[in-house]
């Protein structure tokens, strides 16, 4: 299978970034190297490109595609998390650009295999790194019914998370849960059909939950953005796709901080003496999100529920 993915908000990515021809820009989330295509385009052979991967299809398919281009590439399977310890290796110290583009890629949820989209019966598996010890299987085989309950209802936002998680833990008592399609089919019995009609795919909220979980996908998330944004030069910019509410609340409040820092003076003070304006690292090129176009959504019905926030250092 060919790895395949579209890019949400192309344009507006490439335009974000403000990319420098001899600059250094970074790709946290790699995939089939779509944006990394535009990002290199306009390199020049003095410019440095860095592109991180936890799936090993996709990088081998960045390799190939970015062959073309003359700046400094480097290529890398790690997770975006760790990426101040690959930019360290590599001797680079800050950045100009640095793009994260959250979630799952086109390919893994049409690749039957790897367990993530529910239109596939497979073996329950959603990990991005393939060499990571989390399957979904475990989770739902193995997490106690508050467990499940905690992770549906968290990460899913879904309001029948309690009797999916009993009825998970029902099913398993008599065979483990080993496929999607048995996933599928116990959590369409945990939801009344009044509510089946309506919402889309009644098992979409809960495979995003257990996928969230297995990834650990919101605590990198939150553990990498300031990390990041302290890695850029003034005037570098970081630009944040999010798919859920989830996630675009993590980053926008993490931006907020960062252009605009709380005051952390003690009550009843005249006058703030915490230092904010210095703890002041960047300015919200975006005050709201930006949203894809309409035909973009017509094109690419996967970017409709997608969010852009660009920040830059100041």
């Amino acid at each position: 299978m060919i790895f395949k993915h579209v890019s949400i908000m192309y344009d507006e990515v490439i335009s974000g970034l403000n990319i420098k021809p001899d600059g250094v820009y970074v790709d946290g989330t790699l995939g089939g190297a779509g944006h990394a295509g535009g990002v290199c385009e306009r390199l020049s052979e003095r410019g440095t490109f860095v592109g991180v991967d936890q799936d090993e299809e996709a990088l081998e398919t960045a390799r190939e595609r970015l062959s073309q281009y003359k700046a400094n590439k480097h290529i890398i399977k790690s997770n975006y998390h760790d990426l101040p310890e690959v930019l360290d290796s590599l001797g680079i110290d800050k950045v100009d650009g640095i793009l994260l583009d959250i979630g799952v890629s086109s390919y893994q949820f049409d690749n039957p295999e790897r367990g993530f989209s529910y239109r596939f019966d497979a073996p329950l598996d959603m990990r991005m790194d393939l060499q990571g010890e989390l399957k979904a299987s475990d989770v739902v085989n193995t997490y106690s019914r508050e467990e499940l309950t905690r992770v549906i209802r968290e990460y899913g936002e879904e309001k029948f998370a309690s009797a999916i998680a009993k009825n998970i833990v029902k099913k398993r008592e008599q065979s483990p849960i080993e496929t999607t399609f048995e996933l599928v089919d116990i959590i369409r019995e945990s939801i009344p059909a009044k509510y089946r009609r309506t919402g889309g795919h009644p098992a979409k909220k809960t495979f995003q939950a257990i996928r969230i979980e297995v990834n650990h996908e919101l605590d990198v998330l939150r553990e990498s953005l300031d990390l990041l944004i302290d890695r850029l030069s003034p005037g570098g910019r970081i630009c944040v796709i999010t798919f859920h509410s989830l996630e675009d609340r993590i980053v926008k409040r993490i931006f907020k901080e960062a252009a605009d820092p709380a005051c952390t003076c003690p009550p009843g003070l005249p006058v703030c003496v915490c230092k904010r304006e210095e703890r002041r690292r960047g300015k919200l090129v975006t005050r709201k999100p930006i949203l894809p176009q309409e035909t973009e959504m017509i094109e690419n019905p996967r970017s409709k529920s997608s969010k852009l926030r660009i920040l830059e250092h100041i």
